[in-house]
């Protein structure tokens, strides 16, 4: 079985992968655009991918991948961020004129960077791990990368600084994605709970359908853990929203809640019904 994942190899994404699959082949992309395709196409059996931050909010990206492909979520997990000044081995840390890391990384290291190199130029990447790859490639003098441990150690990189992060609080949750046709066995532990997951668009722009849609599952004591809307393409004005609710599609309460939101919407999906994922400190 193998997992493919965007980034390079000691990517945040990478460890979310293997915490998820541990005995599985690792298989690094370039994009999400290649994640979704991959395993569309059979070329992946799974693919891992980060839905949203606790400190950055959503990946928007991947919440509009989902709506454009026809892939089931089979499990989720909450990986602890943990930020990382690196530079190559033996050179001056004191003399970093550049630091290069993906721009989200960046910005939750500001203080952090403010106040111990803040004459450094900073230099977006598309990935964390790439940063420290292309440091380590290049052998770049007075470059530091910010990235994982596990990216120091996979391009021998000496590290500067740990948890550089402005917030510890920081979280990025990951969904697992397969085929339809695809079943999965976790190495990550579950605690019996599931949630859902929805997209669909209301029938009628009208005051109060929002409500009467979210009402479907108050009625039914139906938690309701997250609510996401994007923008419906070719429409102007109008929705897609995504909801994440607690219970599982073989739940009776589920299925009926599921059956009245017809009535109220289009082109429902659901796009996956998996278990509650555990936190990796």
């Amino acid at each position: 079985m193998n997992v493919c994942f965007q980034g390079e190899v000691g990517a945040y994404s990478e460890h979310a992968a293997r915490s998820l699959f541990a005995d599985s082949e690792l298989v690094p992309l370039a994009s999400f655009d290649d994640v979704f395709e991959n395993v569309a196409s059979s070329r992946c059996d799974i693919g891992v991918i980060p839905i949203e931050n606790s400190l950055f909010g959503s990946v928007h990206t991947n919440y509009d991948l989902l709506l454009e492909h026809d892939l089931i979520i089979r499990s989720e997990i909450s990986l602890r961020i943990r930020h990382n000044l690196m530079r190559l081995a033996g050179s001056d840390s004191g003399s970093l004129e550049k630091i290069l890391s993906h721009p989200q990384a960046l910005g939750q290291c500001k203080a952090f960077l403010r106040s111990t190199h803040p004459d450094a130029v900073l230099v977006p990447a598309y990935d964390t791990a790439g940063a420290a790859k292309l440091v380590a490639e290049q052998q770049l003098e007075r470059t530091g990368a910010i990235a994982s441990r596990q990216a120091a150690e996979e391009y021998g990189l000496e590290i500067v600084a740990a948890d550089i992060e402005t917030n510890h609080h920081n979280y990025t949750r990951f969904l697992a994605l397969t085929r339809k046709d695809r079943d999965i066995s976790l190495s990550a532990p579950t605690n019996g709970l599931y949630k859902t997951s929805v997209v669909y668009k209301l029938k009628d722009n009208v005051p109060g359908a929002l409500f009467k849609s979210l009402a479907v599952f108050a009625l039914r004591d139906i938690d309701l853990f997250k609510i996401e809307s994007r923008p419906l393409v070719g429409s102007p004005g109008r929705y897609v929203f995504y909801f994440d609710i607690g219970g599982s599609t073989d739940d009776d309460h589920v299925v009926r809640a599921l059956d009245h939101l017809t009535e109220l919407a289009d082109d429902l999906k659901i796009l996956g019904s998996y278990p509650i994922g555990t936190v990796v400190e």
